[in-house]
């Protein structure tokens, strides 16, 4: 990573300069607005891995101001530091630009953007946009229009869709745009590529028979509010090569059979509606789609496997989950050689016609979870993703299975029935980040390899099991752990010191085991911890830690209860937890969840605990960030309820019965706005 060079404007006859992604940094410099013959200026960059570059001295209206005969500029990722409409009037001297691929902006479209005469491809994707768009009617040599990724809202009626004979491309996906949805748009004659998904468009498509370009290729009309009877315009639409209405409100019945006539058709998205998908009556050899690599038909009332993909040999994604399919899964669902996605979850199967150890297969992604699966575990060697939670193996875990996972990096069975111990070979699994084999009936110690796989696991559940033995002492500093769940076995000894090396850890839960410990200080150097949970084990003595009572800024569930823990509360103890009081500059519109979400596979993980609140034992399967919970019950604390935990205006649940708490009930408790369950029982309060 560099910074620019300069000596650009030695370079006066250059016509195209293409510095995209060249690892340069900083400033871009003044020299560039001296090529006054460019033609093509690209200075695009992924800001995901680079640092953006910058306009400031010079900013945008100078570097462009002499590069009037500009065509194609690409600023995508650039920083432009140009506000409201500047950016736009400073790019009005390039009359003749045809392509403009630009972002880091915010607020309204400027209607000025829309008089470049000859502007062929407006590309302003990622933006920030807000506001409706603009009528662009006048700009009739429009060909791409592209601005994804924004905060636009509105109609799109603005513009009369019919007047722009050259449009080709309109994208429009990931908006707030809504109402329905204007029939001129498909009327386009050079259309080939509509997308308009996750919006909020409603009502209904209209019967466009005969209407509709012929050039259409690519329809995503998905995660809209869309509703009525399946637009049967499609069918005529015989160049589709990309089709996906997913996850609105079409209904009716749709035959499998009514897509022969899209030869050319590659990827089929009809999950998520109201509408039934019959695929139980097609003659397998009367359904040709050659070129078909990626099918969704989940939630879609499938009562079978559909027949007619027996044959389909070019299958590279296919999801078949949320239906009502029963029975065994078939051996030819392996046969496909590309087939590297397969979600079957989430119906009724219970076996497998043969078993997998017998079966080749090129799948990467396997998700079999929701079923009534048995028998043998079901592991492919080329399984990066697999989950085989909620079903009814009952086998033991694989003397091998970590070399048969040596490239998974997800790998859940819980809620099963499997026994025996945790194979030592799980070590070899080198790039596994999520291990959840919680609720079974696993055994024997936990291997200290499992704290040993540093680089690489994030997420460890082996909660609800018999697991016994220690808590292995072994993780070092390179520890990637978030998430260690071991709730309800039945370890011993202390909590591990090198637990403080594991720096990223968000929920530690050890309750409902036989730890016989003191309260563990070390864990307060852990300032990501937003879970802690201590219930139900041996732990005895104070809570207070001198000198290292200022962790924990994050904490929002703290479980202390069933211990031995005695001796006063101080305030030393509590005044950090941050997470506990309100934060007025949090936004809270969206209710968001802990998860594990910084895993390198880009995977998420969601976190639960169980929990008692009202005198009711609840499972929460999701974990709300705002959700604040204190049990310190059934232990031996005594002296005064602190006041400062009146400071705790988040608090959601405090439960301190069954102590020897003594004195009056704090004051500063009135301040508690937000509790919903609170218990002071069986103290010596007054």
């Amino acid at each position: 990573m560099t910074a620019f060079p300069t000596r650009f404007d030695k370079l006066e006859n250059l016509r195209y300069l293409n510095l995209s992604e060249a690892g340069f940094t900083g400033q871009i410099p003044i020299e560039i607005s001296r090529l006054t013959r460019l033609v093509t200026l690209d200075l695009s960059i992924d800001t995901l891995f680079r640092t953006p570059l910058k306009f400031e001295k010079p900013n945008l209206k100078t570097l462009v101001q002499n590069l009037t005969k500009l065509r194609f500029l690409y600023l995508y990722g650039v920083n432009i530091s140009a506000m409201g409409n500047e950016w736009c009037q400073a790019l009005s001297p390039l009359t003749e630009l045809q392509v403009l691929s630009i972002n880091n902006l915010s607020g309204l479209i400027p209607q000025f953007f829309t008089k470049f005469p000859n502007l062929t491809c407006r590309s302003l994707s990622s933006v920030n946009f807000s506001g409706p768009i603009p009528s662009f009617s006048s700009s009739i040599n429009l060909r791409d229009l592209i601005l994804a990724l924004n905060q636009l809202n509105g109609t799109i009626h603005s513009t009369d869709w019919s007047g722009l004979s050259k449009l080709e491309i309109i994208g429009l996906g990931n908006n707030k745009l809504s109402g329905t949805i204007p029939p001129t748009l498909f009327g386009i004659p050079s259309l080939r590529t509509l997308s308009l998904s996750h919006n909020q468009f409603n009502g209904s498509i209209g019967d466009f028979h005969g209407k509709a370009s012929s050039l259409i290729n690519t329809l995503d009309l998905s995660n809209n509010m869309l509703q009525g009877q399946f637009p049967m315009f499609v069918f005529e639409l015989h160049g589709l090569i990309s089709l996906n209405l997913s996850s609105n409100n079409f209904s009716g019945l749709i035959p499998v059979s009514a897509f022969q006539n899209l030869r050319n058709l590659s990827a089929l998205g009809l999950s998520y509606n109201r509408w039934s998908i019959d695929a139980t009556t097609i003659n397998i050899s009367s359904l040709s789609l050659p070129t078909l690599a990626e099918l969704d038909l989940a939630s879609c009332n499938l009562t079978e496997f559909p027949g007619f993909l027996k044959n389909r040999i070019s299958l590279h994604v296919l999801d078949l989950s949320k239906n009502q399919i029963h029975g065994k899964i078939p051996d030819w669902i392996w046969k496909p050689i590309d087939l590297a996605r397969l979600n079957i979850s989430q119906n009724f199967l219970v076996g497998f016609e043969r078993p997998l150890k017998n079966i080749t297969s090129s799948v990467e992604i396997l998700d079999l979870h929701g079923n009534q699966l048995q028998g043998e575990i079901p592991i492919l060697s080329n399984a990066a993703y697999l989950d085989c939670s909620n079903n009814n193996f009952n086998s033991v875990l694989p003397a091998q299975i970590g070399d048969s996972l040596q490239y998974a990096f997800f790998f859940s069975l819980s809620n099963n029935n499997i026994q025996g111990s945790i194979p030592e070979s799980i070590y070899n699994s080198k790039y596994l980040e999520v291990l959840d084999l919680s609720n079974n009936y696993l055994s024997g110690p936990i291997p200290q390899c499992l704290f040993q796989m540093n680089r690489s696991l994030g997420v460890l559940n082996l909660r609800r099991n018999n697991l016994s033995g220690i808590i292995s002492d072994t993780s070092s500093k390179s520890c990637q752990l978030q998430t260690l769940n071991l709730n309800q076995n039945r370890l011993e000894g202390k909590v591990p010191n090198t637990l403080v090396n594991c720096k990223m850890v968000k929920l530690l839960d050890i309750g409902n085991n036989h730890i016989n410990d003191s309260f563990p200080c070390h864990l307060k150097n852990i300032a990501t911890l937003r879970v802690v949970v201590l219930r139900s084990n041996k732990f005895n003595g104070y809570i207070d830690c001198p000198g290292n009572n200022s962790g924990w800024k994050m904490l929002q569930i703290l479980n202390l209860a069933s211990n031995n823990f005695s001796g006063k509360l101080h305030l030393t103890c509590l005044g950090t937890w941050d997470a506990m009081q309100p934060n007025p500059d949090k936004n809270q519109s969206e209710l968001q969840h802990l998860q594990c979400e910084d895993l390198r596979s880009g995977v998420k993980y969601q976190d639960a605990i169980t929990m008692t609140i009202k005198g009711l034992v609840l499972e929460l399967v999701k974990i709300p960030t705002v959700f604040t919970y204190i049990d310190i019950s059934c232990n031996n604390f005594e002296g005064p309820i602190p006041e400062v935990i009146g400071k705790f205006n988040a608090l959601y649940s405090l439960n301190v019965s069954h102590n020897a708490f003594t004195g009056p009930i704090p004051s500063s408790f009135g301040n508690l706005r937000e509790l919903e369950s609170l218990d002071l029982s069986s103290n010596s309060l007054r």
